[in-house]
């Protein structure tokens, strides 16, 4: 068993770095700064990743079947399925499954918005992942469909990006319409992170079945595993040792925050290198397999 770990952790390992060597960096920075316009639009590649999370999580469909045409005639996601959700967690996903449309629909009211990008949201995307960020195969292999745990902690990994996304990105927007759009959807992805994380810490230490890990174990080993990929930024988990506490007071992290309790930001090619799972901005897999839109994601703006 040890070597089948290890050796299944190596070729994964090898994988991601050798996606990192066939960028060549053809996608290099180029010379437009980025405007509002593409800043919000950055994050309509995030609005429509989560929705789409939910809508299949709860309806077993995609967006267009809440909104017909939402999508611009982008591509169907990928591996998206109905999950085995408790009733109250069932109506929650539900609200932010329908406040996603409403995201979509703002954001391309204000920058003409872009199809839906190809989305990959498969059972066997997050297993590997989740198993990069335990340091070995989970037998079974991890499915966030299953259970209402395991879509509580597929869903904190995905909706964390766009809070701290929103916070970065708010502070580089310059004009009025753009700040008051921004910190409207910074206001409710925050709530939406919020009380999934509260309801993971109040299942923190419940073990996730059938794996020897608690629900703190895997949601920290994800907020590690995601501060390495990006190289910056910071995650953490839902427990936390005293001294990252707030106040350094209490272990209790329902709210991931700095010292002065403010929120982490996270640059557009921090979060890339997270979703991608490659670890570089301009090297396309993970959940956006042929790469996020927009200008930001199509150049390789470096930011």
């Amino acid at each position: 068993m040890a070597t089948t770990s290890a050796s299944y952790f190596s070729a994964a390992f090898v994988f991601l770095v050798a996606l990192n060597f066939l960028s060549f960096q053809v996608m290099a920075a180029s010379g437009h700064a980025p405007n509002d316009s593409d800043y919000l639009g950055f994050m309509l590649n995030l609005e429509y990743l989560d929705g789409e999370f939910y809508s299949y999580g709860v309806f077993g469909n995609d967006l267009d079947s809440i909104s017909p045409n939402l999508s611009q005639g982008g591509p169907r996601p990928i591996g998206g399925q109905k999950a085995n959700l408790d009733p109250l967690v069932t109506e929650i996903i539900k609200e932010f499954a329908y406040e996603q449309v409403g995201h979509i629909r703002a954001i391309t009211q204000a920058t003409g918005g872009f199809p839906r990008p190809l989305i990959n949201i498969s059972k066997a995307l997050f297993s590997l992942l989740v198993d990069l960020a335990v340091g070995y195969p989970l037998l079974p292999p991890f499915d966030p469909y299953a259970n209402t745990v395991n879509y509580l902690i597929a869903a904190q990994a995905l909706n964390y990006d766009g809070v701290v996304g929103y916070v970065y990105i708010n502070a580089n927007l310059n004009t009025d319409a753009a700040n008051r759009l921004g910190a409207s959807l910074l206001g409710t992805k925050a709530g939406q992170n919020a009380v999934v994380r509260a309801l993971l810490y109040e299942r923190a230490n419940q073990t996730v079945a059938p794996y020897n890990l608690t629900v703190a174990n895997i949601v920290s080993r994800i907020a590690e595993f995601g501060n390495k990929v990006a190289r910056g930024g910071l995650e953490e988990g839902i427990i936390v040792p005293i001294t990252l506490g707030a106040e350094n007071r209490t272990v209790t992290n329902v709210l991931s925050a700095d010292t002065n309790s403010l929120s982490y930001a996270r640059t557009p090619g921090e979060i890339l290198r997270i979703l991608y799972g490659t670890g570089n901005e301009c090297v396309p897999g993970g959940f956006f397999p042929a790469r996020a839109n927009g200008q930001i994601a199509r150049t390789c703006i470096t930011i």
